[in-house]
């Protein structure tokens, strides 16, 4: 569920992977604030720029690491048009949240 307090970029993100990936849980962390003093955000006034996604979906059943997160990449490169600097993922199916969970 989005937050009242979720600004554009966090807004399209939640958007895109909903509709792309139905999944089961979604936590979209902004983490700008701890990359704000690096050189390369210097003169950028963006406070939505560097993300954590912990997402849950059946959609990366049958996928490497590799395929899930370029599967995310590639729905988001508006986003990195638009300013997205850095994306953190954690791509799970249902199946190895509940196998993790039993452990």
């Amino acid at each position: 569920m989005a937050s009242q307090q979720d600004g554009p970029v966090t807004t399209s993100i939640r958007s895109t992977l909903t509709e792309l990936l139905k999944p089961e849980a979604l936590e979209i962390i902004n983490d700008s604030a701890k990359h704000a003093h690096h050189s390369a955000m210097r003169g950028v006034d963006s406070k939505e720029t560097h993300f954590r996604v912990n997402v849950v979906s059946e959609a990366f059943a049958g996928k490497s690491t590799m395929q899930r997160h370029r599967l995310v990449y590639g729905a988001l490169s508006k986003d990195f048009e638009a300013g997205l600097h850095a994306l953190s993922l954690n791509t799970k199916t249902p199946a190895e949240v509940a196998k993790a969970s039993e452990a």
